[in-house]
């Protein structure tokens, strides 16, 4: 999974918004729990789904501004994008546990 950070915020544009196939992105925080407790199965998803659907991870905690001009307003939330634009999202109020991202992944996926 590709570790976007407050370092590399330039590599969303190149990585994320120019890709060729569509990109999960994991909005995430470090005062966030739920994000970290969803963090090790989020990762494990890209094993099942990786081959249609680039995996991304974007800690907000050194990218507020990204995450902002991203319309992320809570946390976690997970977008995928599709020639540069936002194509699906899921926000907090939908985020229970795993189960709900893996849903989200894979309707998604079935469309590919």
């Amino acid at each position: 999974m590709l570790e976007i950070g407050k370092e590399n915020q330039e590599i969303f544009a190149t990585e994320v918004l120019e890709a060729e196939m569509p990109v999960f992105v994991d909005f995430w925080g470090d005062k966030c729990e739920i994000c970290k407790q969803l963090m090790p199965g989020v990762h494990g998803l890209e094993e099942k789904y990786g081959d249609k659907i680039k995996f991304a991870s974007l800690n907000i905690s050194g990218a507020r501004r990204l995450a902002i001009k991203q319309k992320v307003l809570g946390l976690p939330t997970m977008i995928i994008y599709k020639n540069g634009e936002r194509d699906a999202v899921i926000t907090p109020d939908k985020i229970t546990n795993l189960a709900d991202v893996e849903t989200f992944i894979k309707e998604y996926y079935e469309k590919l």
